[in-house]
């Protein structure tokens, strides 16, 4: 029998406007099996301290595509009303990109860490290792 016959999936968050993991985020995971079939939540999670998510469900056998999302709306009001407490200013509510969604393909067999670099105004991420 294979030994291992699906992928597996991690990320971290990495908030590069101060240089820092971003702890608690809400990450979900989907799958699908094919490109013509409906995206299954399988589970949520959120970042740890050091912006790892190490808790994400495995994938199950014959997963194709991939789906991350990131509340990263929540995340940088939480982020906003800490910065006001220390030193109070006017700025944007909530974050341009509430929400962060990325679709990857997978190979069964192969591990894919994914980071997200992440500012209140913009994002990257790739395959990491």
């Amino acid at each position: 029998m294979s030994t291992e016959t699906t992928a597996s999936v991690s990320t971290h968050i990495l908030d590069t406007s101060i240089g820092r993991p971003a702890a608690s985020v809400a990450v979900s995971l989907a799958a699908r099996s094919g490109d013509d079939a409906p995206y299954v939540t399988l589970g949520t999670s959120a970042t740890d301290a050091d912006g790892r998510c190490k808790n994400l469900p495995a994938l199950p056998e014959g997963t194709t595509h991939v789906r991350l999302g990131f509340d990263t709306g929540t995340y940088f009001v939480k982020k906003q009303a800490e910065a006001q407490q220390d030193a109070p200013r006017v700025r944007d509510s909530g974050a341009f990109f509430p929400e962060v969604a990325i679709t990857f393909a997978v190979t069964p067999g192969e591990h894919f860490h994914v980071p997200l670099l992440l500012n209140p105004f913009g994002y990257s991420v790739y395959r990491g290792s």
